[in-house]
């Protein structure tokens, strides 16, 4: 894991100020999640309704993995990063290196929809 604040292809590409956000934004879809699994089951909502989770669910996973890598799916599909303030990027040089950074942030899109796939369909067809 990278401790220092500096861009490492297709292992970092974001600082401090950027994580936090990713952070913040995990917590929210996280607490979103839970609550509206919570008033589903509270409300006994009919169970194809527990299949809207995928999206809180997938839309916390990848926010989640970007707080945690220190990734940002965003930047790595655009070729760009930041170590800054919030709002201003710049662009990946060397090709390879926008290609490290491609398949890292498919490889976290793919890990968020598997995880909100799976979660969702478990909670369809639990028995509460």
């Amino acid at each position: 894991m990278n401790t220092k604040a500096e861009y490492i292809p297709g292992a970092c590409n974001i600082g401090p100020s950027e994580i936090k956000a990713r952070k913040i934004f995990a917590i929210y879809a996280g607490v979103f999640s839970i609550i509206l699994i919570a008033l589903l089951v509270a409300f006994h909502a009919d169970k194809i309704w527990r299949l809207t989770t995928f999206i809180p669910l997938a839309s916390f996973a990848v926010g989640f993995q970007q707080w945690y890598f220190k990734f940002c799916v965003n930047f790595g599909l655009r070729g760009v990063f930041n170590f800054g303030n919030i709002g201003k990027t710049f662009s990946v040089e060397q090709k390879e290196n926008f290609k490290k950074d491609r398949i890292k942030a498919w490889k976290m899109i793919i890990t968020g929809i598997l995880f909100g796939l799976v979660t969702a369909v478990l909670l369809y067809y639990m028995p509460i």
